[in-house]
């Protein structure tokens, strides 16, 4: 069994930090920082532990934010390294080599939340130790709140660093403006009006590294969730003489628009058109439990003269608590259908509760989506788990 995620702030955790302060500022408390961050740290949750040692950061070292930030920055490991693509080698995990060389992985979470509560009065040091904090870990949390309440200042500073020589700089300038980033404090003057942040996707979508492409194309996709006809107008700009690379990213970024069957955005990659042809959809049974997994076959047909691509994929139209009925779509496949060309596909669909989703019972329904267009659909009982034996 997978170690708990909470497990990756722990008692060694607070040690290592403590031993690495101690190591650059000989008048640090050691002592009261960790007996504080220990106090009850195995009944805490992951966040609640990170909140724990940020507290004890904050009671022990100097009061002057200049001289703590000093302090963090020279109790840093070195950064991490890059592959050849610019993949971080081993993303921190505050174990190991790193570990042994000074401050890395889960504890510098604390660290950021530390100086985003000290350093909204002190903006650009705070940024200058975050610079240096993102090269061992990420600070994509901790700039958040800057960006919130000082954004002006800070997206200066983003325009700058993305053009840092630093990977993991350049990263940040994307995603720790992402306007809905996962666990983030999400930013609601960016979600309303994203147009600050997109002079810094447009200086990073061909980076050379794997890795800052990836949070370009995710910035993106979040974009997409409230203006989607921004995304599919960039996506078509951007494709134009584009390389492999920018491609790949821009296909990446348009996902959940494609996924939806957002037309503009299907339209950029010359899937714009329905099926030419027929489609039918057939269930390997009307009536399945939660729990099961239920089959179905896809028949294409093509009347076309010419071959046609298509993004085919389903939407599952699950019965909510109160009765009405839910649509998420499905991926199912990208291919090539040639004229005349009749083609069958297979797929099995879990109906596996899932922490996300809850599944009830009651009459679903299945669309076949091609090209973002309802061409079959079918229905089928979803049963309480104990129903079939």
């Amino acid at each position: 069994m997978a170690e708990a995620f909470k497990n990756l702030i722990n008692l060694g955790t607070v040690s290592m930090a403590g031993e690495h302060l101690e190591r650059v500022w000989s008048a640090f408390d050691r002592r009261a920082f960790e007996a504080q961050a220990r106090k009850g740290l195995e009944d805490l949750e992951f966040k609640a532990r990170a909140m724990q040692v940020a507290d004890a950061l904050e009671s022990t070292l100097p009061a002057d934010f200049d001289a703590a930030c000093a302090v963090l920055e020279a109790g840093l490991a070195p950064p991490l390294a890059l592959d050849a693509a610019g993949e971080p080698v081993n993303l921190a995990s505050g174990r190991g080599d790193a570990a042994a060389q000074g401050l890395s992985g889960w504890v510098l979470w604390a660290a950021g939340d530390f100086v985003a509560r000290r350093g909204l009065g002190h903006v650009p040091r705070a940024l200058v130790c975050l610079h240096a904090i993102t090269q061992r870990f990420t600070a994509e949390f901790a700039i958040r709140p800057f960006l919130q309440q000082a954004p002006q200042v800070t997206l200066a500073t983003l325009e700058r660093w993305a053009a840092d020589p630093s990977a993991h700089v350049r990263r940040l300038v994307s995603e720790g403006s992402r306007p809905r980033l996962p666990w983030g404090l999400r930013l609601q003057a960016l979600v309303q009006d994203p147009s600050p942040t997109l002079p810094l996707l447009r200086a990073l979508q061909d980076d050379e590294s794997a890795y800052v492409r990836r949070s370009v194309a995710n910035h993106l996709n979040d974009i997409a969730k409230d203006h989607p006809d921004l995304v599919a107008r960039w996506v078509t700009e951007h494709l134009q003489g584009a390389s492999a690379d920018r491609t790949a990213l821009l296909r990446h970024a348009s996902r959940s628009l494609i996924k939806q069957g957002h037309g503009p955005t299907l339209s950029a990659w010359g899937l714009g058109q329905g099926l030419q042809g027929r489609a039918s959809m057939t269930l390997s049974r009307h009536r399945v439990a939660v729990g099961e997994s239920i089959d179905f076959s896809v028949s294409l047909e093509a009347d076309a003269p010419a071959a046609q691509n298509m993004v085919v994929d389903y939407a599952v139209h699950h019965v909510r608590s109160n009765g009405t009925l839910s649509p998420k779509v499905f991926k199912g496949w990208k291919l090539t259908l040639g004229a005349g060309e009749t083609r069958t596909l297979q797929k099995r669909h879990s109906l596996r509760p899932v922490t996300t989703r809850r599944l009830y019972p009651g009459q679903h329904q299945i669309d076949l989506l091609i090209n973002g267009q309802v061409c079959a659909s079918a229905e089928f009982e979803l049963l309480p788990e104990t129903t079939v034996c």
